[in-house]
């Protein structure tokens, strides 16, 4: 069967339904060709459902506490893990039925579930169809990496994509990659009282560049199970458990979870037939402003393109590539500030210009501390630090690190401050109430404006007489 159409839209996870949702906006004739699971990483084995583990194991951690607060009988309580694994699959499966019910289900003939391959440059193949399509976005998503040697310990070593249908965990368990994924699922494991070690050929965590705030998060994740930096690990056979080693560690554990990234899902797609130049890692070239490949008909969207694995970058990739994919003239889209987010305890968090991106000279660095910060102190939760990254010269705020309680809350809100293109003075003369985490932003900005080479003395003034 040969399909003529304007736009074949290859993956119907976050980037490709974005992508559709504008090729439908301009009245394009389109097909979404999926192989494989239906539904966004994120929903099924992503964002949603350990966002669900960390909530169950955080609500249980917080029995360590209820002694301080004078609540008794918290000694004997106790989780259930197979249940609340079930309670995360729950979850898991409403947010996954909600995507598949707002978006594939709602397609016919247009939703194609095979793998497509390139035939030539404009032409694929996806099952028994034939598709010639004036435009395609590749949109097949990523995979997570996982060395070849260790796939021969079988279900002993997993990933994130087996990891959410553990019925339960064993007393022992390794997790490799302290990345965002092996953080937040490390300490989620720790908290249902599983012996977890943490490794880590990198030497910070979290992908922290800011020196200051990665020996903070280390110091203070480390306090609740080991992590060990610098080296990488190897796995090895020892009875019916798995060795893991390093040049100076080793641990003997029941399990091992793998979380040292992810590669695109380029094995069925054929690019060599596209007709366009393919890099060392098999992409090709592409512009991420229009996401448009070369200056061909095909555009790139999502985490296929390997450069941030974040859903609402996915999601504007997406938008982006179904504009042009449907429409004769390529635009050019100014994009965001990063804001990228762990969510352990406390949360770590990257907006805009990365620390080793700055120039030191003109730039200054306000930091607080959270130790001290009332609110923090209240809930039990006073750990971290803030460290805001403001030009010397213009006042505008560039980015900032955190490690704080709530800091996927202060990241907005940075974030909001960046794209407005405000200063540290427009923000210092916005409402701040007491007592609340946001008072440590406060400080921060304050402790900044001292290394400040600009002298806004009317704004200052005005900052005093508030």
């Amino acid at each position: 069967m040969e399909i003529n159409i304007d736009v074949a839209i290859i993956g119907s996870g976050t980037s490709g339904l974005n992508t559709m949702g504008q090729v439908r906006k301009a009245g394009k004739s389109f097909v979404l060709i999926n192989g494989g699971e239906a539904g966004t990483t994120c929903a099924r084995v992503g964002c949603m459902p350990s966002k669900a583990m960390i909530q169950v194991a955080e609500d249980f951690h917080r029995k360590h506490i209820f002694d301080r607060h004078a609540i008794e009988g918290h000694e004997a309580l106790k989780l259930d893990v197979e249940e609340a694994m079930e309670h995360v699959r729950d979850m898991r499966d409403t947010f996954v039925e909600r995507v598949l019910g707002s978006t594939t289900d709602n397609l016919s003939d247009e939703f194609i579930e095979e793998y497509a391959h390139f035939i030539e440059p404009g032409v694929l193949q996806a099952g028994d169809k034939i598709i010639k399509a004036k435009k395609i976005v590749l949109a097949t998503g990523s995979t997570p990496i996982i060395p070849n040697a260790w796939k021969a310990f079988g279900d002993k070593v997993i990933t994130t994509d087996q990891f959410f249908e553990q019925k339960n965990f064993p007393t022992d368990m390794a997790v490799i990659g302290m990345g965002v994924i092996g953080l937040e699922l490390g300490q989620s494991l720790s908290r249902m009282d599983i012996n977890v070690t943490g490794f880590d050929a990198a030497t910070t965590i979290g992908g922290l560049d800011d020196e200051a705030t990665s020996k903070v998060a280390h110091q203070l994740i480390s306090k609740e199970f080991p992590i060990h930096l610098g080296q990488a690990a190897e796995l090895s056979q020892e009875g019916d458990k798995i060795r893991v080693t390093t040049d100076e560690q080793s641990v003997l554990v029941d399990k091992v979870l793998v979380s040292i990234g992810r590669h695109p899902n380029l094995e069925y797609l054929k690019l060599e037939n596209a007709g366009v130049t393919l890099s060392d890692a098999g992409l090709p070239n592409f512009n991420n402003n229009t996401m448009q490949i070369e200056d061909t008909n095909m555009f790139l969207a999502g985490d296929i393109n390997g450069v941030l694995p974040i859903l609402h970058e996915a999601g504007d990739e997406g938008k982006i590539a179904g504009y042009n994919a449907s429409h004769d003239t390529v635009k050019a889209f100014k994009r965001k500030p990063l804001l990228a987010i762990t969510f352990c305890d406390p949360n770590i968090v990257t907006v805009g210009a990365l620390y080793s991106e700055l120039d030191k000279d003109t730039t200054a660095v306000g930091e607080i501390q959270m130790g001290p910060v009332g609110r923090a102190l209240i809930m039990g939760q006073n750990k971290g630090v803030i460290r805001v990254y403001v030009d010397k010269n213009s006042a505008k705020i560039l980015g900032a690190t955190l490690i704080s309680t709530r800091g996927e809350n202060l990241a907005h809100l940075i974030a909001w401050a960046i794209q407005m293109d405000m200063t540290v003075f427009d923000v210092l003369q916005m409402p701040f109430y007491h007592p609340v985490i946001e008072e440590a932003l406060q400080a921060a900005f304050y402790n900044a404006i001292g290394q400040l080479n600009i002298k806004n003395e009317n704004a200052i003034m005005e900052l005093r007489d508030l």
